[in-house]
């Protein structure tokens, strides 16, 4: 059982953004630090992924499907989308940071006080990318939680916080560390005993000029100004995700 767990998620290689979540206090102390995928696909992937492996069995590691996509990557597999960091990324990461990256598992489940079983996945529990959003209508979240016995699912892969109920079934998502969508800075989620989104400010600027300074991926001023320095609101991502929310099946 687990009084304080502190949960990470698409930090995505932004390396100044996991800083400084890493310094709050409350992720200081949490016995657990849960990383709910996408860990690396971004400016500094390698840096980032030792930066969460010094966190030692304190990290609870699951995969998301950019970190799967690396692997893929790297092994000289065809890219799943239009990413264009990622093939980079790929190339960065050493042979040992690959094979634990090819070893994390789609979910992991905990014990934490005042919320009894929790289920930790990264897009959902069946699959590494589907999508569902907080306005997804209950039909969908009994789809996609068919056959998931925890009374509370903590899941990322859309970059926006929220918490809601889906019949009776608390879902959270701490938003994105790295890229995150609606308000800058880096976010995340403490639980227990009960849930607090939270968002820890820092200055973009300085991690812009960190990351171009840092970072050998090419387009690293564009992806710094476009992901750090301007993200995205929600609405926005809202439009371009609620197409992929209305499947009826894992992609």
């Amino acid at each position: 059982m687990f009084s304080s767990v502190a949960v990470l998620s698409d930090i995505h290689g932004v390396l100044p953004a996991l800083e400084a979540v890493l310094a709050e206090p409350d992720v200081r102390t949490a016995e657990a630090v849960v990383l709910c995928g996408d860990h690396a696909a971004g400016p500094l992937p390698s840096a980032t992924l030792d930066r969460l492996s010094a966190l030692g069995d304190r990290a609870v590691w699951v995969r998301g499907n950019a970190d799967r996509e690396l692997v893929t990557l790297a092994g000289g597999g065809p890219a799943a989308g239009p990413d264009p960091i990622a093939p980079w990324a790929a190339a960065q990461l050493r042979a040992g940071q690959l094979a634990m990256l090819a070893g994390l598992p789609l979910t992991v489940t905990l014990e934490v006080e005042g919320l009894g079983e929790v289920l930790f996945c990264h897009a959902t529990p069946r699959d590494d990318e589907e999508v569902v959003l907080v306005d997804s209508p209950l039909p969908r979240w009994a789809e996609v939680l068919d056959g998931v016995t925890a009374p509370t699912v903590v899941c990322g892969h859309t970059h926006m916080p929220f918490t809601r109920l889906a019949d009776r079934r608390l879902i959270v998502n701490p938003g994105s560390v790295g890229i995150p969508y609606g308000t800058a800075g880096a976010h995340w989620a403490r639980l227990g005993p009960g849930v607090e989104l939270r968002r820890t400010p820092y200055d973009a600027e300085q991690a812009c000029r960190r990351l171009v300074a840092e970072s050998g991926y090419e387009d690293i001023e564009e992806f710094a100004d476009y992901f750090v320095r301007n993200p995205a609101s929600d609405a926005e991502a809202l439009r371009v995700f609620s197409p992929r929310a209305r499947g009826t099946s894992a992609t």
